[in-house]
């Protein structure tokens, strides 16, 4: 944990905040911090800043904080064909860190239907993971989750309501095809990474049709959490220039 998060509601009335388990033995036995430390701590969709330990009380370390920056706005979107159970569960803390911002969780036709039961399509499922993420990276914005069982009346009711104005960027594996420019002043850009059979032909159009542009890394087919992280990284890149 490279910042100690917490909830609003955790906070007491004298601005402390009491913490037992997980987080306040990764306080006591990895940070080795005692009365007098300092800590990196924020608030779940809050501020962040430092928290002084005030007290120790067996297991459980009593914290007052010092929360006066926010946290970093998130920079970019991502429109995912649901992939597995296993790998949707990996790839949860990786996005937060990375910093999405909304993330839908979209049907295509090679999704299997199964994929939307998993528990990683629910909040109780993916919510913990998402906060190990941001915890990770010393994040405190928490990523707003959509999740769309149907790919065309998304495309064709939702998508411009909820990204009017974001670069949209059509990943998927063909002749490496170099990022778009923005083009002016936009919102963050809107990623689209298919299943790991890639879009059909008919999904590839409406998207085209929909302000998508082609972004591909190449031939090679990989998975969904490797091609998020690999296409992530490259517009990260690619923003700092």
């Amino acid at each position: 944990m490279n910042r100690i998060l917490f909830e609003p509601e955790e906070m007491s009335a004298d601005g402390t905040v009491l913490l037992s388990g997980a987080r306040a033995g990764h306080i006591l036995r990895v940070l080795g911090a005692s009365v007098g430390s300092r800590i990196k701590t924020g608030v779940i969709n809050g501020p962040l800043g430092v928290s002084d330990v005030v007290e120790v009380r067996d297991d459980r370390v009593l914290l007052k904080p010092e929360h006066a920056s926010p946290s970093p706005d998130p920079w970019f979107d991502l429109l995912l064909a649901v992939p597995r159970p296993k790998v949707l569960k990996r790839l949860w803390p990786q996005l937060a860190a990375l910093g999405v911002g909304r993330v839908v969780l979209l049907n295509a036709y090679k999704v299997e239907k199964c994929y939307f039961s998993s528990q990683w399509t629910e909040s109780a499922g993916f919510r913990p993971l998402l906060v190990e993420g941001l915890t990770q990276a010393g994040l405190t914005r928490l990523p707003e989750v959509l999740v769309r069982p149907r790919f065309k009346p998304f495309v064709e009711d939702e998508l411009d309501a909820l990204f009017p104005d974001s670069l949209r960027l059509l990943a998927h594996p063909g002749p490496r095809t170099p990022l778009p420019a923005a083009g002016g002043e936009r919102s963050r850009p809107l990623l689209a990474v298919g299943p790991e059979g890639g879009w059909t032909d008919y999904e590839l159009r409406m998207l085209r049709e929909h302000g998508f542009r082609m972004f591909s890394l190449g031939e090679r087919i990989l998975r969904s959490d490797t091609a998020c992280v690999a296409l992530i990284s490259v517009m990260a890149y690619m923003r700092e220039m």
